[in-house]
């Protein structure tokens, strides 16, 4: 009998991973309903999608203000595709363009921070920030319900030697119970969302910040869906809850309502050269293309401008609307002040299937299955834009007033509880 060659025991040990397992059995099972790794062959005007040939309205884009469709953010990529081409070759510890350090005293000037570093994702933000900001001397607590960026990023300040611990998902009280049985240490981050991506949720950050001054600590916030879209100018969560960034530093997206590309970290100028010394993707990764630094600017003027308050009324509308039918449907809605609105359905394979009835009646929203959510806690994801047109919203919940006369969906109790046992879970997406 031959042996396996290394590559296929490497593809059967990698199976046996229950994560793999479960993801590959519902593509399997429901490989109609599954609707992951789509295919958009054309987008736009508007929220208007199509896939495999079928006209859609996209419920699933976290272009929030619908700038990806604004002539002025377009036309700013292009200018920026001319005066510096499509790459400018170098890691960017070697060098940067202007537009990049443009880019980022524009945006420090509009948070209100002192220095704001750009990377080209959250995700590569995260994971370098956080092993760079402490050592073996200091500790990390974690939200339960981090997103999964943190988490990774966790696990190699881990690996570097400092204490890594979770709390209980946005409770003061667990945080302090957190840190005081990591002591000692010498510095301390805590770790939290800005608002938590798969239920909107805002976290009670005045308090948690009380708590981490009290303890040595340093609030660090993945602010990603409050970037553009919450607080005044669309500054995100933390100036409005804190006043200050005096004890915080804030990591936004600039690729959810900015619709250009990267992340950034916002913080104290001392901090600026430490973290291009100590953040790996930094100096071992690639930059943000530079047309897209271009067009920051640009969707900063925006925010900036009277025109702001409009976007935000449109987006406002809709999520007001959606969350208003589907409470009249009796759905159990998560969600409230931001685009993100989650209904609960529960078992994975119901939660598919509702996904792509949906679908089929023109309209996609994430059906999202464990691990994003709890186990048969599945949940469909909608995302509000501020250029869905009010006929497009009114389809949507139309849409779901027939899925509730097709599928039993759990139901919201007289006191606004869900009469489904299934909790919050990790946060991620």
């Amino acid at each position: 009998m031959t042996s396996p060659i290394p590559m296929e025991k490497l593809g059967r040990a990698l199976r046996q991973n229950t994560l793999v397992r479960i993801i590959e059995q519902f593509g399997e099972e429901h490989p109609d309903s599954h609707l992951k790794d789509l295919v958009i062959d054309e987008s736009g005007p508007g929220r208007r999608i199509v896939v495999g040939g079928r006209p859609l309205v996209n419920f699933g884009s976290d272009s929030f203000l619908g700038l990806d469709q604004d002539g002025r953010v377009q036309e700013a990529i292009r200018r920026g595709l001319s005066r510096w081409g499509t790459h400018n070759g170098a890691s960017r510890a070697f060098a940067s363009v202007r537009a990049n350090i443009e880019a980022e005293e524009r945006l420090a000037e509009w948070l209100g921070v002192e220095s704001v570093l750009i990377l080209p994702s959250v995700m590569l933000a995260n994971l370098g920030a956080i092993p760079g900001l402490v050592g073996r001397q200091d500790a990390i607590a974690m939200d339960e319900q981090a997103h999964t960026s943190m988490q990774e990023a966790a696990k190699i300040a881990r690996a570097n030697g400092a204490k890594v611990a979770t709390f209980a998902h946005g409770d003061p009280a667990a945080l302090e119970r957190t840190l005081d049985a990591m002591r000692p240490y010498r510095s301390a981050l805590v770790c939290i969302d800005g608002v938590y991506s798969m239920s909107g949720r805002i976290p009670p950050m005045a308090e948690l910040d009380a708590v981490a001054r009290a303890a040595d600590a340093v609030l660090y916030v993945d602010d990603a869906h409050g970037t553009g879209v919450l607080g005044a100018q669309g500054r995100g969560t933390v100036l409005d809850a804190l006043g200050s960034y005096d004890n915080a530093f804030v990591v936004g997206s600039l690729s959810k309502a900015f619709s250009c590309a990267g992340g950034f970290i916002g913080g104290p100028r001392a901090f600026h050269r430490l973290l291009k010394i100590r953040c790996a993707p930094y100096v071992f990764g690639g930059p943000v293309v530079p047309p897209y630094l271009e067009a920051i600017g640009t969707v900063i003027d925006i925010l900036r401008s009277e025109e702001y308050p409009r976007l935000r009324a449109r987006l406002d509308a809709s999520i007001r609307r959606v969350i208003g039918g589907l409470g009249d449907l009796g759905l159990v809605v998560m969600g409230s002040a931001t685009p993100i609105v989650s209904v609960l359905v529960g078992d994975e394979a119901d939660t598919l299937n509702a996904g792509k009835f949906l679908f089929d009646r023109g309209y996609y929203v994430q059906s999202v299955l464990f691990p994003a959510v709890p186990y048969h806690a599945g949940v469909l994801r909608i995302q509000c834009n501020a250029n869905h047109a009010e006929t497009e919203v009114e389809g949507l919940l139309e849409a779901f007033a027939a899925l509730t006369r097709t599928m039993k969906l759990p139901r919201s109790s007289p006191a606004g509880r869900p009469r489904h046992p299934a909790g919050p879970g990790p946060e991620r997406g």
